[in-house]
């Protein structure tokens, strides 16, 4: 995508979504203050409402291209030469702040969060959460789960596929996800798997560094693995808890805290 069409198709996306009226679920124009069309007039006869017509043909066709693929490998290659052609209309949609508007152009966003997680661009998924959340968007029928869930879920499973295979997983990204979704209403399970892969992370960690160094770190594992143990009792961390556990005892064993100093009530003894 050249520069002038993504600088163009960033700007028709933040007038789409701050100057077009909002639509309810029922297909009537929702309070935002902005007039609805006038009786007889065209709704897609501005450059903006154009666009927005073009991103939600491009959507449906590349979610039917998608539906044709069977191997879960060519499907991630697929959304990878897909997503460059949103990056444009996301940005114009995030920068206007207001919303994704309404139509199948508003499911772009939220499905191109859920496309980043797929091919393993994490960072770029996460940016667009606080967005999502701050307006409360609604991911598409699709995913039967909301925004919140899925960045857990999905976040969680790929980091335990990755630890399962004996890999590390991005710290940064499973804390950056779990800072999003605090106090977010997620179901126990789905929590429980992020705090497992946190755990896992920390503990593998601190069995890296020199002992003298991981205390910290390890009363962070037993935190999170004690938490996804107390959500979900057949998360699977037992052991894990054990292991950390037992490295903590010998640390701190090894390295006992200081003894208090007496209280002279502040006078000298000189």
């Amino acid at each position: 995508m050249s520069l002038a069409r993504r600088k163009r198709d960033r700007t028709l996306a933040a007038q789409t979504i701050t100057a077009a009226p909002v639509l309810s679920r029922g297909g009537a124009p929702a309070a935002t203050g902005h007039p609805a069309p006038a009786a007889g007039a065209s709704i897609r006869s501005t450059p903006a409402e154009r666009a927005a017509a073009q991103i939600a043909l491009r959507l449906t066709h590349d979610l039917r291209r998608l539906k044709e693929i069977r191997s879960i490998d060519r499907k991630i290659e697929a959304k990878r030469t897909m997503l460059p052609e949103y990056r444009a209309w996301v940005e114009g949609v995030v920068a206007a702040d207001a919303g994704v508007g309404s139509g199948t152009a508003a499911d772009v966003v939220p499905t191109c969060m859920v496309w980043l997680i797929d091919v393993g661009a994490y960072g770029e998924a996460l940016d667009l959460v606080p967005f999502l959340l701050r307006h409360r968007v609604e991911m598409p029928r699709r995913y039967e789960r909301d925004v919140a869930t899925i960045v857990v879920e999905e976040i969680a499973d790929a980091a335990a596929r990755a630890q399962n295979a004996g890999q590390r997983f991005d710290q940064a990204v499973l804390d950056t996800a779990e800072a999003l979704t605090s106090g977010l209403d997620i179901h126990d399970q789905v929590r429980a798997k992020l705090l497992k892969a946190i755990g896992i992370e920390q503990l593998r960690t601190a069995e890296d560094m020199p002992a003298e160094g991981s205390a910290i770190v390890l009363r962070s594992a037993l935190v999170h693995l004690r938490e996804a143990q107390r959500l979900h009792d057949r998360i699977g961390v037992k052991d894990r808890v054990k292991r950390a556990e037992k490295l903590l005892a010998a640390v701190e064993a090894a390295d006992p805290a200081p003894a208090p100093k007496p209280n002279t009530g502040g006078r000298s003894t000189a």
